[in-house]
């Protein structure tokens, strides 16, 4: 199946990237973590989790719906 072979490719070059230069992630990470940070310091503990939960479904929905 080609469109397996695809998704092991861009998965590699990923982990690459993020091997060369883990600065990249950092910066592509940070609004998340900035975000989950000041609702944990806003609201508290459990609502940093509902909105860990929250954006975790919504990264796995939005990738299904953009197979």
């Amino acid at each position: 199946m080609p469109g397996k072979e695809i998704k092991r490719i861009r998965a590699r070059s990923a982990l690459e990237t993020v091997k060369e230069s883990p600065v990249i992630a950092a910066v592509a990470a940070a609004p998340f973590v900035v975000a989950l940070g000041v609702v944990w310091w806003l609201f508290g503990g459990f609502a940093a989790f509902v909105l860990l939960v929250v954006l975790g479904v919504v990264a796995v929905a939005g990738g299904k719906l953009l197979k």
